[in-house]
């Protein structure tokens, strides 16, 4: 019977244990969030099993395509982004969750939906089309945006 690769974590051992080549259980999770002193936050437990599903999830919900700028993308390629970022307020669940791609990710980084819209509108056009899972708030953000933005945009065109 042939070994199955090892699964790949970034935090916890690369090595693999005694048992056929596998991590062990403490490496298949990602901790998140701040320390364990004073009255800071527990920190997240994110599964990588479970990331891979909402990952799995969320290109299904956006049609296979990166929410900022279209282009296609699978399981490989695909990168989950926070619409409102972690680092700012936002939740881990599905109704903040889209995918893009890593350029589209790198790009918007931990920037807000309206800033992140308002500096480039066109990837606000295609997030209201493609971004069919984030809750009504954060979709109705982008629309105002956007519209804003395309103002913007046509009356220093027409000065």
């Amino acid at each position: 019977m042939a070994r199955r690769p090892a699964l790949k974590v970034s935090r916890g051992s690369d090595r693999p244990s005694s048992r056929g080549g596998r991590p062990s259980k403490s490496a298949a999770v990602r901790v998140r969030g701040g320390s364990r002193s004073g009255n800071a936050p527990r920190p997240v437990v994110v599964h990588v099993a479970m990331k891979r599903a909402l990952r799995k999830g969320a290109l299904r919900d956006c049609g296979q395509r990166c929410v900022y700028c279209a282009t296609h993308l699978d399981q490989r390629t695909a990168t989950l982004d926070h619409v409102v970022p972690l680092a700012r307020g936002g939740a881990h669940d599905p109704g903040n969750l889209v995918v893009a791609c890593g350029p589209c990710n790198r790009l918007k980084s931990d920037l807000l939906p309206y800033e992140f819209f308002a500096r480039h509108p066109w990837a606000g056009a295609n997030f209201i089309r493609y971004a069919r899972n984030v809750t009504r708030a954060i979709k109705r953000g982008a629309r105002r945006a956007v519209s804003l933005a395309f103002a913007r945009d046509g009356e220093a065109l027409a000065a």
